[in-house]
Formats: C-alpha cells, structure tokens, sequence
C-alpha cells in the first residue's frame, strides 16, 4: 500500500515537472515568436526590351475559291518583299495558315420568309515578326500601311516589346529587396537599443512591369507591360527578422 502511495507521488510530482518546462518552454517560444521585426524590402530597376513581336492581317474576298486564293498569294509576296526591304531578315517572318469562310447574306422574300444567300469567300492570313532589331520592325509596322495603296486589305497591330534576360533580372532583383529589407531590419534594431538577429520568415511578392513614366497600376496578379519599349521592373520582399 505504502509502495502504491509512493509511486503515484512521485508519478505526480514528475508530471508538475514536465508540464512546468512545457509551460515556460511555451512561455519561451511566445517571447521570442513576438519580439521579431517585420520590414519590406524593395528593388525596381529600368530597362529597355531587346526583343519585338508585331503580326499582322490582310484578306481578299471573292465569289470565287480560287481567284480569292491567287489574290492571297499575290499580297503574300507583296508583303515578304515589304518586308525584307524594310531590312527585315526572311527568317524573321513567319506567315500563318490561311483562314477561309463562306458569307452569307441574310435576307427575306416578299413573303417575309428569311433565307441565307452565298457572298463569297472570305480568305485572311496573318503575318508575324520577330526581331531584335526594335527600329526596322517599329518602321515596317508604320509604313505597312502604305501598301493599302496597291489593294492590299490590311490591318496592322501594335508591336509588343519583351526582354530576353527577364529571369536574370528576376533574381538580381530579388537579391536587391532581400539585402534592402536586411538593411531596414538592421537600422530598426540599432534604432531600438537591440541588435539583429535570425531571418525567420520571407515571403517573395508579386513581380511587376510596368512602361516608365506611363502611371500604371499594380496588378493582383502581377503587371506584365508589353506596350512599352522602356520599362520598369519592381518587386518586394516581406521578411521578418528576430531582435535579440
């Protein structure tokens, strides 16, 4: 009986022990969970798009299949031709495939019957650039238009800017907002009569481009500008950093 008592007090006493280290453990943990510094840290940096894509679009319509495709070809040299004297190099051009439909023109007899009459064949084609020579592609996209002038249905797109190293940049970047949100850490706890320690947390926020000088948003998402040859590149770095 005596050998029972014993045990269970010091069964008893063991467990006081071990829920007052997990208690002030707990305690620990608590403290040094909320005595840390939370920054932002930021990089952006301007530059310019080495790359262009810019596409094009002209069609020819006609009763007849055939005549519409001669016609298409036609044009098609006309714009290669256009093209390569702009200084554009052949490997740069890429045609698509030929898009064909029948049109049809809805109309109702004097009965007020509707019925659908054949128009013709619509045939289109697109022609697309890509370049690293941004000045002889931004010419040929303005003064394609001039081919208007020679029966060519054409309508030309805007050109769209991209920059080939983008991922090198990602990563200079990062390494920026990493060691500025660092720095801000830093001052904050010499500010405070502390000292810096641990990085404990880092969250990478949402990469953004954006045309300079142009005002745009951030998006949610992430801005991704594409109308602009000079553009700015910013992204930020949450981190927070324990203060010992």
């Amino acid at each position: 009986m005596k050998t029972n008592q014993i045990i269970i007090t010091l069964i008893a006493g063991l467990s006081i022990v071990v829920f007052g280290l997990i208690l002030s453990g707990a305690y620990k943990y608590k403290f040094k969970s909320t005595n840390t510094i939370n920054v932002t840290g930021n990089a952006k940096k301007d530059f310019e798009s080495d790359l262009v894509k810019w596409t094009a679009t002209y069609s020819r319509k006609s009763m007849q299949l055939s005549e519409a495709s001669d016609l298409l070809t036609r044009d098609r040299e006309v714009v290669r031709n256009f093209l390569i004297k702009q200084g554009i190099k052949a490997d740069e051009i890429q045609f698509d495939a030929v898009s064909i439909t029948k049109d049809f023109v809805y109309s109702s007899d004097e009965n007020g019957r509707s019925y659908n009459q054949f128009s013709g064949y619509s045939l289109s084609q697109n022609v697309s650039v890509e370049s690293k020579n941004l000045e002889k592609v931004d010419a040929a996209s303005r003064e394609i238009s001039t081919l208007i002038s020679q029966g060519l249905e054409l309508s030309s797109n805007t050109p769209n800017y991209y920059y080939s190293k983008l991922e090198d940049l990602k990563l200079e970047l990062i390494s920026q907002a990493s060691s500025n949100a660092r720095q801000r850490a830093d001052n904050i706890a010499k500010e405070a009569g502390s000292s810096l320690g641990d990085l404990v947390k880092a969250d990478l926020g949402i990469f953004q481009i954006t045309g300079q000088n142009d005002n745009e948003e951030y998006s949610y998402g992430g801005a991704f500008n594409t109308t602009s040859r000079s553009k700015t590149a910013n992204i930020t770095v949450k981190t927070s950093y324990l203060a010992d």
